[in-house]
Order: C-alpha cells, then sequence, then structure tokens
C-alpha cells in the first residue's frame, strides 16, 4: 500500500464578517495555500444586499474576501487565483473595473462564470486562492 501524506487542515472564519450560515467556514489552509469560500454581498450585520446595485453588492463582497484573508493572515497581492460568478454577464465591464480598482497591479489567475441564480438573489459571488504567509 502507497504511503499518504496527511497535511495538517485549519479551518475558521473571519471575525469581521458575518458568520457562515450553512455548514462551511469562510477560509480553510493547507499545503502552503488559504482557500478563501465564496463570498456573497452580506454586510457584517448579516443583512444580504440582493437589492443594492450592482456595484454596492460587488464592493461588498470584495471587502468581504479582504476579511476573510486578513482572518489568514494574508493579503489581496497573495492571491493566486480569484473565481467570480455573476447573475448575467452584462454586469462584467462593471465588475472587471471595481476588480481593477481593488486589487491594483497584482494579476492573479481569474475565472468569470454566468450564474443566474446565486444565493440570496445576489447578483455577485467571489472564491479565491492565496499563497499562506510563512510563518
Amino acid at each position: 500500500m502507497p504511503s499518504q501524506v496527511q497535511a495538517a487542515i485549519t479551518c475558521a472564519n473571519a471575525q469581521d464578517i458575518n458568520p457562515p450560515a450553512g455548514h462551511y467556514s469562510h477560509i480553510c489552509v493547507a499545503n502552503g495555500l488559504v482557500f478563501v469560500s465564496g463570498q456573497l454581498p452580506i454586510t457584517p450585520e448579516g443583512k444580504a444586499l440582493g437589492d443594492a446595485s450592482f456595484e454596492v453588492q460587488t464592493k461588498q463582497v470584495l471587502h468581504n474576501i479582504d476579511a476573510a484573508l486578513n482572518a489568514a493572515g494574508v493579503t489581496r497581492d497573495q492571491l493566486v487565483q480569484v473565481r467570480i460568478f455573476v447573475s448575467n454577464m452584462e454586469h462584467w465591464p462593471t465588475c472587471n473595473t471595481l476588480y481593477a480598482d481593488w486589487i491594483g497591479s497584482h494579476k492573479p489567475a481569474r475565472a468569470v462564470a454566468e450564474s443566474t441564480s446565486l444565493h440570496y438573489g445576489s447578483a455577485v459571488e467571489v472564491e479565491a486562492i492565496a499563497l499562506a504567509s510563512a510563518t
């Protein structure tokens, strides 16, 4: 039987955003990577912003990504991949502009997909993978 390497997996929740509503963690760290669960436009107080403008929703989602990264002790400069789900590709130009303003000169790998049915009637959701800080 081949030997198996079992890596430690540490999962946690960010204190600066609303606790998960389902059976998951905001972040899990394993094998030198930080996995950020899909973040929706939900305020730290738990208010879903599905009725807000696409711009407001996107800014909240990016704030939530920052909070999750912060909980793992990393920044957006350590992002390796970002996945963005939008309810309608017509939102893409606005999303790309807000994302570029948020991330700056760093350009991690990225995927964008249309998903016409996001939780709470949201127009955008973002998940990410970052390189964990060396400690």
